[in-house]
């Protein structure tokens, strides 16, 4: 969870030609399923997506973001440049302490959803309340329970597959009877 404070400022609404003037809040964030899933269905466009944001976009995916309750939504308009970075920041970050030996390079064409996401978790039994964690954090969930789904898929070492053909030739020596 991140928690910013956003200044107290005065803005100009274009739509009323008034300044306004905010009051300084704090409130808190989370990078989650949930979140993407309420920017996708607003915005109809994958979240996970090679075009960049419009400024727009990622104030409203900061909207979508926030769990304090009751907040105006004109308050999103005063979001300051440290804002945005430290909300850049957090969603960057992998909040978890596993790595891979390998980067995950996907060639896949595939164009990741909410949606697929959701059905990710349902294939591999991945408990519901996970939707709430950071993203980052449940796509390693997602990728660990690939792997240890599908152990025979992981590339085994030079000295695996020697390892493995010596028990195998030592067990037909001895399924044989033979010396060699």
């Amino acid at each position: 969870m991140l928690k910013i404070t956003i200044p107290s400022r005065e803005l100009f609404d274009e739509s009323t030609m008034e300044f306004i003037e905010t009051k300084e809040y704090t409130i808190q964030l989370e990078h989650s399923l949930v979140s993407i899933s309420k920017w996708e269905a607003k915005w109809n466009i994958p979240f996970f997506s090679k075009d960049e944001k419009t400024i727009d976009q990622v104030i409203d995916y900061a909207r979508c973001m926030t769990i304090t309750q009751n907040i105006d939504e004109k308050v999103f308009n005063g979001l300051t440049q440290e804002n945005i970075e430290a909300i850049n920041k957090y969603i960057n970050a992998p909040m978890t302490a596993t790595t891979f030996k390998t980067k995950s390079h996907s060639t896949s064409s595939e164009i990741i959803t909410s949606e697929l996401i959701y059905y990710w978790m349902i294939a591999l039994n991945i408990p519901m309340e996970c939707q709430r964690w950071h993203i980052n954090r449940l796509l390693t969930l997602v990728r660990i329970c690939n792997i240890k789904n599908d152990p025979d898929k992981r590339k085994m070492s030079r000295s695996e597959i020697m390892s493995r053909n010596s028990a195998l030739n030592k067990a037909r020596r001895a399924q044989f009877h033979s010396k060699g």
